[in-house]
C-alpha cells in the first residue's frame, strides 16, 4: 500500500475502534440514549431476554469489537464491525429509524474498507518477506 495511506487508515482504525468501544460502553450503561427504544418491535418479540439485558449484551460485544480493532486483530475486528453494523442497520430500518440506519451503513462501509486495506497490506507484506528470504 502506498505509504501516504498509512496515516488515513491509522486514523480510520482509531476512529472506528473508539466509536465501537464508546458506543458499547454507552449501550451497557444506557447513558446518552434510551437504547432499548432502538430495538425494533419484531426483534424485541423474538428476544429470549428483556430488551435492556439484550442491549447490555450488545454493549459488551461492541466493546470487544472495539478492542479487536484497536489492539488485538484490526482486520478481523473491522470485518466483524462491518457485518454487525449492517445487522444493526437492518434492525433500525425495521423500527423506522432510517436516519440512524443510513449512518450505520456508512460506518459499515468504512469498517469494510479498513478490513480490506489491512488484508491487502498483510498480503503485500507476506510477499515481500518471501522475496527477502528467497
Amino acid at each position: 500500500m502506498d505509504s501516504r495511506l498509512t496515516t488515513p487508515f491509522r486514523v480510520l482504525r482509531i476512529a472506528l475502534g473508539l466509536t465501537a468501544t464508546l458506543a458499547g460502553l454507552d449501550k451497557f450503561f444506557n447513558i446518552l440514549a434510551n437504547w432499548p427504544a432502538y430495538v425494533s418491535p419484531l426483534a424485541a418479540r423474538m428476544l429470549p431476554v428483556s430488551v435492556g439485558t439484550f442491549m447490555q449484551a450488545v454493549g459488551v460485544i461492541e466493546i470487544a469489537v472495539g478492542v479487536l480493532i484497536l489492539a488485538a486483530a484490526p482486520r478481523i475486528g473491522a470485518y466483524v464491525a462491518s457485518a454487525w453494523l449492517l445487522l444493526v442497520a437492518g434492525n433500525l430500518v425495521l423500527g423506522g429509524h432510517f436516519d440512524v440506519a443510513v449512518r450505520d451503513v456508512v460506518l459499515a462501509i468504512a469498517a469494510f474498507t479498513l478490513a480490506r486495506s489491512k488484508s491487502k497490506r498483510s498480503t503485500r507484506r507476506a510477499r515481500r518477506d518471501r522475496r527477502r528470504r528467497a
